[in-house]
């Protein structure tokens, strides 16, 4: 029984030992936004998509992506309308949420796309405009969220 445990307890602190590595190599690997960016320091259209996508994922940002992930000036302006999610451009959750492609505009330093939810009444979706900050010496941020017609 006690070689048994012993057996155990080596078999536990190899695993652990794996797992402690594979999170150092993880961590030494390539993963910089400078080493992804354009070469003049910018996040490129494909970066913005992917943070977008990762941020609305398929019914909304949660609750940790709005306080950490939203520029101040958004956070301000969701304050100003209790009642409406500002983010979402609606009351509600959606369905689905899809994000289109991504346009970049280095003289505004802004990149944006059209998100298009997806709901379960008339009209069945809806669309708006995301904005995201360009400079990529900063963590990057939702900025802005034009409710209007998106196209």
């Amino acid at each position: 029984m006690l070689r048994s445990l012993r057996r155990s307890a080596a078999l536990a602190g190899g695993c652990a030992a794996a797992l402690g590595l594979g999170l150092v190599l993880a961590a030494g690997s390539p993963a910089s936004a400078a080493e992804r960016t354009d070469p003049n320091g910018r996040y490129t259209a494909e970066e913005i998509h992917h943070f977008l996508e990762g941020f609305y994922g398929d019914h909304g940002p949660t609750a940790w992506e709005r306080k950490h992930l939203v520029s101040k000036q958004l956070k301000e302006k969701a304050a100003e309308n209790p009642g409406f999610d500002v983010l979402l451009c609606a009351q509600n959750e959606p369905l689905d949420i899809e994000v289109g492609e991504v346009t970049t505009a280095q003289s505004a330093r802004v990149g944006w796309a059209t998100i298009t939810t997806t709901w379960g009444g008339e009209p069945s979706t809806a669309s708006f405009t995301a904005y995201v900050d360009l400079d990529a010496s900063k963590p990057m941020k939702l900025l802005d969220v034009d409710c209007g017609v998106a196209g």
